[in-house]
């Protein structure tokens, strides 16, 4: 089996979910998503909301050249229906592929916005996820404007501190369906951590809207067990993206002892780092 493109993108961890405010902030971290363009054809038991199929609905649309005979290979760090970017980092990487291999060139702006179509196309956003999608392809945070463009929407952004931990605890299938009107009765705490990140305090924003997606989602465990990070030594803990998975920002010395809060609820953990282009080159 030949590969004749190839493209890699990340997942991430949420600041601001975008119903809250209509701004949304996400930031990469150092799960990986690879795309490989295959010249055979090929299943795909990962891609569950079919989004390669709209990624080639949106590309052809644009008038872009395809291979007559074409499949995918996958591999992928992500855990899905998460919260933690798994869509937008395949879009991203699927599209890449394809970029890669019939030499179109495409920027970072317009691979953004055909992968926020493509992820609007297959159903699997209800924001449109245009922060999520610059988790997936850049590094550091950025405040997003969802109704815009890619070339036009990002607010602010900023680093984060490579050194810490993000631990990500995974809770398992998400139980209910996200409730919009739900987010709606919680803008106050949105609005708080909006005001957080236009100060520029990125970890405070993370918490603050952990705590209004789990009371918008009615997660009392999440809030108990972001209440208990913070306790035993966490910089900042939330529910990421929709849920249900819980992201814990934190020095490598608390490591342990979260961990262990984590393992007291039974719970999968991932241990990662904020995606940093500069440990690509080490």
């Amino acid at each position: 089996m030949k590969t004749l493109g190839e493209g890699e993108a990340r997942g991430g961890v949420s600041i601001l979910h975008a119903l809250g405010t209509g701004k949304g902030c996400s930031v990469g971290v150092n799960l990986l998503t690879r795309v490989k363009l295959v010249d055979k054809k090929s299943k795909n038991l990962q891609d569950e909301h079919k989004l390669l199929d709209s990624v080639i609905k949106c590309w052809k649309a644009e008038g872009f050249p395809l291979p007559k005979e074409y499949g995918w290979d996958i591999f992928s760090e992500v855990p899905i229906g998460q919260g933690l970017k798994s869509s937008s980092a395949l879009a991203c990487a699927a599209i890449k592929s394809l970029n890669s291999a019939s030499w179109m060139n495409l920027n970072d702006f317009e691979i953004i916005d055909l992968a926020v179509k493509a992820q609007k196309e297959a159903g699997c956003t209800i924001t449109g996820s245009i922060d999520d999608t610059w988790g997936a392809m850049a590094e550091g945070w950025k405040l997003i404007d969802s109704t815009k463009n890619a070339s036009e929407s990002v607010i602010s952004e900023g680093d984060i501190e490579h050194s810490l931990c993000v631990l990500i605890a995974i809770r398992g299938n998400r139980k209910r369906d996200i409730n919009v009107n739900s987010f709606k009765e919680y803008n106050t705490l949105f609005d708080k951590a909006l005001k957080s990140i236009e100060k520029r305090e990125i970890f405070e924003a993370l918490t603050t809207n952990g705590m209004g997606v789990a009371a918008a989602n009615d997660d009392d465990e999440a809030i108990k067990i972001c209440n208990l990070s913070i306790i035993n030594g966490a910089i900042a803990a939330g529910i990421t993206g929709s849920g249900p998975a819980i992201c814990i920002i934190c020095y490598e010395k608390e490591v342990e002892a979260l961990s262990d809060i984590i393992k007291r609820y039974d719970m999968d953990l991932i241990k990662t780092t904020f995606y940093n282009f500069s440990e690509e080159e080490i």
